[in-house]
């Protein structure tokens, strides 16, 4: 982590993870400044994370400042994310916080106080070189608890005044630090989870939101087009799950394909969800600069994927096309293909559609 006396802010979420960064930083020299930002929750929720951050704040002795973002988080995050749902897609809140939300609101209030520095509590890392440009992303340590994947949105120019204190460190560390300091933090729900719904259900949450009724019911069929069953809403499902599709068979079916024009939600054997080929669009190159050739690359195409090799082709400056050695199962439009040089992150996009595999791709079941 950097020493000096330079100010910097810092996303104060309440949890442990935030409440650490910020201890690290001021014993490390730097004039902290703690802020909170205020989101759809529950009412009982945002009011417990707003006390945590308050109370770590004055045990830690540093000035905070809290932000109602609850209208842009709503603008930005929640109104995409019913939205795709309902276009049959599956959406990844939790990149669209970091890209148009946390860092872009962090930059902001950073901007307005002539602050030069931002940090979070991520588990990610950045190099450095010489200038701006050279400011890469790197995974975290910890590679249970690593979250690149969230920031591949972010940009040299992001990198260049961002501090994460936690890059090096490992889950169980930051909790033994955290205790030596007698921090006691707000239990804050991990990635996997859906922050502004409750249970972490988001059917009853987009059915709440939107007047989805009998105009979203349609048809469960094969790939041949058999009619197996039918669903009340494509927004229901997801590429790979396998319950709740109410359709009785000797051998378990899978989501394959969501087709929001037709209503129809297409099942297949488990076999048959294996890609050898994604595509994804809104390509974010952290550098700024894709490849000018087809090269050697690592793809994730969810947050708990475990990435896998291939070849990544530049199909133009915000689509690539990547090329398993493997074929990889459930590939999922809407969910964010992240692409790296080991653990460098060249950048990622949002998976638009999955190539089958074929049989001599050597798929294992």
């Amino acid at each position: 982590m950097l020493e000096g006396s330079s100010s910097v802010v810092v996303a104060a979420s309440g949890g442990m993870d935030s409440a650490l960064a910020l201890a690290l930083l001021k014993e490390a020299g730097w004039k902290v400044h703690a802020l909170h930002f205020l989101l759809p929750a529950s009412p009982q929720s945002r009011k417990q994370r707003a006390n945590a951050a308050r109370r770590i704040a004055a045990h830690l002795n540093i000035s905070l400042e809290m932000i109602d973002l609850t209208e842009a988080f709503q603008e930005k995050v929640i109104e995409p994310f019913v939205r795709e749902y309902l276009e049959g897609l599956t959406p990844n809140p939790c990149v669209r916080c970091n890209e148009l939300v946390k860092f872009e609101y962090l930059m902001q209030y950073a901007d307005d106080r002539g602050i030069p520095w931002i940090a979070t509590g991520h588990y990610a890392r950045i190099k450095r070189g010489k200038g701006e440009s050279q400011a890469e992303l790197w995974r975290g340590r910890d590679r249970g608890k690593e979250q690149s994947y969230f920031l591949h949105r972010l940009n040299c120019s992001h990198l260049s005044r961002i501090i994460f204190p936690l890059g090096e460190m490992t889950k169980e560390g930051v909790k033994s630090q955290a205790k030596e300091r007698e921090i006691i933090a707000h239990s804050i729900p991990e990635s996997r989870e859906i922050c502004f719904i409750p249970g972490n259900d988001y059917r009853p949450f987009i059915e709440h939101r939107k007047e989805v009724g009998e105009a979203q019911k349609g048809n469960i069929v094969d790939e041949q087009g058999h009619l197996l069953g039918t669903h009340k809403g494509v927004y229901r499902y997801t590429i790979g799950q396998r319950q709740g599709l109410g359709v009785s068979s000797s051998r378990p079916y899978y989501v394959k394909e969501i087709r929001p024009m037709s209503r129809e939600v297409v099942v297949a054997r488990r076999e048959d969800l294996y890609a050898g080929a994604v595509e994804a669009d809104q390509f974010n190159w952290i550098s700024g600069v894709p490849p000018e050739k087809e090269m050697e690359a690592l793809a994730q195409v969810r947050y708990r994927h475990r990435a896998s090799s291939g070849r990544l082709k530049v199909l133009s400056p915000d689509r690539v096309r990547f090329v398993f050695n493997r074929p990889q199962w459930a590939v999922t439009p809407g969910q964010a293909l992240v692409c790296y040089e080991g653990d460098r992150v060249m950048g990622g996009g949002w998976i638009v559609k999955g190539e089958r595999a074929r049989p001599k791709e050597g798929i294992e079941f």
